[in-house]
């Protein structure tokens, strides 16, 4: 079966472990070029080793390579204002664009939540590592009851926190929150982000809390332990650090946090671990794994729809 041809713009950490990853883990993408702006970065030298074409003249270098009208599918990997400067200049190109920056100029996408709601969709946001990490948990608790409100702590090593990470800090929070409420089904979301210099460099570690009223239990706790084998599937480092919790709340506790009214009973926490592949990052860098591997699995998805769509 023909793959579908991909591009990835950014030569970065994360771009670079998404060429490593495409290029020698799927079998429905094909990757037809990586673009930097730095001619020296060791993304654009590693994928010339591999046979992979590339660009350091940014977008405008992979808009005139050759095989340009070929490629169907362009994952950008730089920052969320070098993303709205990409995005127009591809749009009269009629390509699908995956978003890894909080640029979110198109709809949030979590892949085991709503990725088939927007298979249409041109240009598709992978929101952030935290929210892939642990918007899924505030799903798998939605579906089962309403949740008043959630609010979730990533905690990643400092040296996994590059440049466009520290500098997209505030885009973060921002983006992060309101995806806990639009994908994660939260009426109200809070997002926080710690970066942690411990030596050795820690393991991303996330905690996931969700205020609810009256549930089953049994049935909450199953649903995160389902939605927590969904998302290893494509992140088997992906883990429950201990059993889910649930803890009885009096009014003072979630005073400001939801309205007099809301009948709020019990605080659910999740805490998880994200240890990542190891393709070209380090394992530790769990945080940049999920966000790589999270937006491979859409544009294996995308490419998938469009496939079978041309067959009905």
């Amino acid at each position: 079966m023909a793959r579908t041809k991909v591009a990835i713009i950014g030569s970065g950490n994360i771009g670079t472990d998404l060429t490593v990853k495409i290029h020698e883990h799927s079998d429905v993408l094909d990757l037809a070029a990586l673009v930097g702006i730095d001619p020296a970065s060791d993304g654009l030298a590693k994928a010339r080793a591999m046979g992979v074409p590339t660009t350091s003249d940014g977008v405008n270098g992979l808009i005139a390579m050759p095989d340009f009208d070929e490629i169907e599918i362009v994952l950008d990997a730089t920052s969320a204002a070098a993303h709205r400067a990409n995005a127009q200049a591809l749009e009269p190109c009629n390509k699908r664009l995956i978003d890894l920056t909080p640029a979110a100029l198109g709809p949030f996408v979590i892949p085991p939540v709503n990725l088939d709601q927007h298979l249409d969709a041109p240009n598709i946001n992978m929101v952030t590592c935290g929210g892939q990490a642990t918007i899924p948990m505030v799903a798998a608790v939605r579906r089962v009851t309403a949740v008043p409100y959630a609010e979730i702590v990533a905690s990643v090593s400092s040296r996994s926190a590059g440049p466009g990470t520290r500098a997209n800090i505030d885009e973060f929070t921002e983006t992060t929150s309101h995806a806990i409420e639009i994908v994660g089904g939260a009426d109200r979301g809070k997002a926080v982000i710690i970066l942690n210099p411990a030596d050795p460099p820690m393991i991303m570690r996330d905690t996931v809390y969700c205020l609810i009223g009256e549930a089953d239990h049994d049935q909450v706790r199953q649903s995160v332990h389902d939605m927590v084998e969904e998302v290893s599937r494509y992140v088997p480092g992906y883990r429950l650090k201990q059993h889910v919790q649930f803890q009885p709340v009096t009014d003072r506790d979630i005073t400001g946090l939801v309205s007099p009214d809301t009948a709020v009973t019990t605080k659910v926490t999740v805490f998880l671990e994200v240890e990542g592949a190891a393709h070209y990052l380090p394992p530790y860098a769990g945080n940049l794994d999920i966000m790589t591997a999270a937006a491979v699995r859409v544009a294996e998805r995308l490419a998938q729809a469009t496939l079978e769509r041309s067959h009905a």
